[in-house]
């Protein structure tokens, strides 16, 4: 269903799914981000400190889209809510590379972080059902701004995903180098996905599993 052929009380509902998205992020990511930066600060870890920033930013990005929703006229302030977004994910990209880089040249040590590691991971279990509820809801409104905040948790995935490899690799093998390479990586994700926010050019991360959505929902109009 597209946006155009969205039923007002379709739309009403879907803006309320919005509102709950949003609420559950902003809650489930203040507590990510204490307890990261918490983490990340007694282990000296770019790469951790950064992913506690980033749930900052996510938090800022879904309070931006709940400002948006609470307006009588939402659609008129999506550009000025995408933008806000990828202006977040230009601070992340810049805090986290130059934290790692310090990290890099010796100025900061690498400490083990067990919490960390449980973090990341409870993370990568949590983000990616949530993502892909807000980026079907916000493709069906046809919000721009619903889908850009689904790929700020996206890259929240990514994050994880790195961030738990280099703090693994840290702990195992004691490559402190690790921690910084992650962070670099998760910097340059988030560099890319702020140019496409600021454009407004919001691509699916999920093309394949749209595909086959879409796939099914020709097939029920068939087989009516």
């Amino acid at each position: 269903m597209s946006a155009g052929t969205v039923t007002d009380e379709r739309r009403a509902r879907l803006h309320r799914r919005v509102r709950f998205i949003v609420t559950f992020t902003i809650t489930y990511n203040v507590i990510e981000a204490i307890v990261a930066i918490w983490a990340g600060s007694a282990a000296s870890s770019a790469a951790l400190i950064g992913f506690g920033l980033d749930s900052v930013i996510e938090v800022a990005s879904a309070a931006a889209v709940a400002w948006q929703f609470t307006r009588k006229d939402p659609e008129r302030w999506e550009k000025v809510t995408v933008r806000a977004i990828g202006i977040a994910f230009f601070a992340l990209a810049g805090y986290v590379t130059v934290d790692a880089i310090l990290t890099l040249t010796g100025v900061e040590q690498v400490e083990h972080s067990p919490l960390g590691i449980g973090i990341a991971a409870l993370s990568l279990i949590v983000m990616p059902g949530l993502a892909w509820f807000e980026f079907r809801t916000g493709r069906e409104l046809g919000s721009k701004s619903v889908q850009a905040d689904a790929k700020q948790l996206l890259l929240c995935i990514y994050l994880s995903g790195t961030v738990l490899i280099g703090l693994l690799l840290n702990t195992l093998f004691g490559w402190m180098w690790a921690d910084s390479v992650a962070a670099l990586v998760v910097a340059i994700l988030a560099v890319r996905e702020g140019i496409e926010a600021w454009r407004g050019d919001v691509e699916s991360p999920f093309e394949v599993l749209e595909d086959l959505d879409d796939e099914d929902e020709v097939a029920k109009e068939t087989a009516r």
